[in-house]
């Protein structure tokens, strides 16, 4: 059950270009801390654990090097660890999802993200960016694939499928600098990755079956933060044309 919170209300941020057709924002900030403990729920008459429900916080959260204070995750063997340490997503999709399932309560966590951020899509945040976040600095380190867990958050077993192929994943950072951080801190850019491979475009490469990308996915395997799984991932896709 949702709370009702004094929050910005995420139906009235709007997006940013391109093709999430969204306005431009002078400054990236937070817009919301979001933390939660795993729990077991019901789900088509079993039991699940997940960490998925998120709820935000007031107050200013500590980072650790594998989460927020206050955070958890249920199934480490895919979820959390230095390689998924936070979840964030750009608060400007909010407005889409608003409009796919119109009625439906969405507060800030609804996708189980631990920040909700303003003015840093998936288009700009290059794969090894660093952003200083309150006195904790984060790499940005791979995108979001959803597992079935975000289905049963929006009580609908479609949801994992429409959201990867919406591109509106969000994305992971790793923790380079612990520190704490809040709701409407500045996100400050301290260091871009020189190969300026965006999470949007190694999402496009992972899903694009027909048409590989042969030269961006060699620059993308040359970014030194790539988790390894996705480097299978990228690795594979250079061997699909000779299969074929």
């Amino acid at each position: 059950m949702q709370a009702s919170l004094n929050l910005p209300d995420p139906a009235r941020v709007s997006g940013r270009y391109g093709a999430y057709a969204h306005p431009v924002v002078d400054t990236m900030k937070i817009l919301s801390v979001n933390v939660g403990h795993p729990r077991q729920i019901i789900s088509n008459g079993k039991s699940v654990i997940t960490g998925i429900f998120k709820v935000p916080v007031h107050q200013r959260v500590k980072v650790r090097k594998l989460n927020l204070e206050g955070d958890g995750q249920a199934d480490l063997s895919v979820h959390g660890g230095p390689n998924k340490a936070v979840y964030a997503y750009p608060s400007e999709h909010y407005s889409w999802w608003r409009n796919e399932f119109p009625g439906m309560n969405m507060p800030w966590g609804m996708f189980g993200e631990n920040l909700a951020l303003e003015g840093l899509l998936e288009d700009e945040a290059h794969i090894g960016d660093c952003f200083r976040m309150g006195t904790a600095v984060l790499m940005v380190i791979q995108p979001r694939l959803p597992c079935y867990k975000l289905g049963i958050k929006f009580g609908r077993d479609d949801l994992p499928e429409r959201f990867l192929a919406s591109m509106r994943t969000g994305f992971y950072f790793a923790v380079v600098e612990e520190g704490e951080l809040g709701e409407g801190d500045i996100v400050e850019r301290v260091k871009q990755d020189p190969n300026q491979i965006s999470v949007s475009t190694v999402l496009g490469l992972h899903l694009d079956h027909e048409h590989q990308d042969i030269h961006q996915i060699e620059r993308a395997l040359q970014i030194e933060a790539l988790p390894s799984g996705w480097r299978k991932r990228l690795l594979k896709k250079l061997d699909e044309p000779k299969t074929r």
